[in-house]
């Protein structure tokens, strides 16, 4: 393989700046965000005019990639900061455990080495995190999963408009990611979708938490179902409002023309003590045409209906869940044109990833559960994590096509690994 050598310019080189307040609304599926989120513009080349000075505290940084086979620069601000040079941060880049799985080379890396800056610069500024001062967790998150995946994204949203003539409406895509609850899922897809708006791109987010059936109908479920305790809650198969899936995601899918706009339903898992109900209409977000990506997410997103036998071995109550799971391929599976799959080595992790999460709306000022009530909450989740992850792992996602699915194993700290 070849090696790469990048040359690292010392002398001070002044650039201009602008910095804008951004307001994002995280819609969560637990609960909603408000961040406020500076947001500096990258700098451009300077001319040898130039005669202002790089905004303090930021760093910028300026490509001369004209010519691909010759060397690649970065001037970083004259400040004392625990920077890393261009070459450092490829060669970390470079190290990542999913790079050879995407079949991105050093070669590849450093053709675009660019963007990955650009997309890591974007980054630090939505978690508010100081890009001169990254830690190597901060790093490893950003340069080994978000940035990856935002990639092959990319590359999925290319095919898929690939298939429409010059002129036709192109549809979004819609990228699936199935993961356990609390694995960092939901961060994941709101990182991948300011991305795309940084780049252009209209994208929407969707859980399957937002087709839950209103508090009223599972109250209605649980009397159908006496004694079933993975039916008295919201979670397992048959506590989704499937209907109102498909008009949501048909309704997305003719978003191709600018003015067309659309609401996004969302659920309020605070609601009821922590128990859930769907969030009041006037308080969901709007889509907005021409709409380039649905990013779809959910713990049971995929799940194959498995023979009985097999199901009632694992816990007799997911009987009536396998069954109800069998409708839900039409509803969801059907739309999904390429998956994402975060794979886990234990479930048992997922307990301890909601309480995490319930303390963090807690303390968010929100109701959430009591590490009592999470824990039997989690329990109603883990016959079905038994029974069909490992079909998941080893299969795919329902009606999944082997080329356009990314799995990706995680460790307990929710970071990628490369896989046994």
């Amino acid at each position: 393989m070849a090696m790469v050598s990048f040359n690292i310019l010392s002398q001070q080189r002044p650039c201009s700046a602008t910095v804008s307040s951004y307001p994002y609304k995280l819609q969560s599926s637990s609960h909603i965000h408000e961040l406020s989120i500076r947001s500096s513009g990258l700098c451009h080349m300077p001319t040898q005019s130039s005669s202002s000075d790089c905004y303090a505290g930021n760093s910028y940084l300026w490509l001369a990639t004209k010519k691909r086979s010759g060397p690649l620069y970065s001037i970083f601000p004259q400040t004392p900061a625990a920077v890393s040079s261009v070459q450092d941060l490829f060669e970390f880049i470079t190290s990542g455990p999913l790079l050879e799985k995407l079949g991105l080379t050093q070669e590849k890396v450093a053709e675009s080495i660019d963007k990955w800056i650009e997309c890591g610069s974007h980054l630090c500024r939505l978690f508010q995190i100081n890009e001169l001062y990254l830690t190597v967790p901060q790093k490893a998150r950003i340069y080994h999963y978000y940035v990856p995946v935002f990639l092959w994204c990319e590359d999925q949203i290319t095919r898929h408009r690939s298939l429409f003539k010059y002129g036709e409406d192109i549809p979004p895509i819609v990228i699936g990611f199935s993961a356990p609850q609390g694995c960092g899922k939901t961060t994941l897809v709101f990182a991948l979708e300011f991305l795309f708006r940084t780049n252009g791109q209209k994208a929407a987010t969707l859980s399957i938490d937002d087709f839950y059936l209103t508090a009223e109908d599972q109250a209605k479920l649980r009397e159908r179902n006496p004694g079933n305790a993975l039916l008295e809650f919201r979670g397992n198969a048959g506590s989704h409002d499937l209907q109102f899936s498909v008009e949501t995601l048909t309704g997305l899918s003719k978003l191709t023309k600018e003015g067309m706009k659309m609401k996004l339903p969302r659920y309020d898992k605070s609601a009821y003590n922590g128990r859930g109900d769907r969030a009041d209409s006037s308080t969901w977000p709007e889509a907005e045409g021409p709409l380039t990506v649905v990013l779809f997410e959910g713990w049971m997103l995929g799940f194959k209906p498995l023979p009985m036998e097999f199901v009632k071995a694992v816990d007799p109550q997911l009987e009536t869940v396998n069954r109800n799971l069998e409708a839900y391929e039409d509803a969801w599976d059907k739309f999904i044109e390429a998956w994402i799959v975060i794979k886990i080595s234990d479930p048992s992790c997922v307990y301890q990833w909601r309480l995490q999460a319930e303390i963090a709306m807690r303390e968010d000022g929100k109701p959430g559960m009591s590490d009592e009530e999470v824990k039997d909450f989690v329990s109603r989740y883990l016959p079905a994590y038994n029974a069909y992850l490992p079909t998941l792992y080893s299969e795919g996602p329902n009606g999944s096509d082997p080329e356009r699915l990314l799995v990706i194993e995680i460790d307990e700290g929710r970071n990628p690994i490369l896989a046994n």
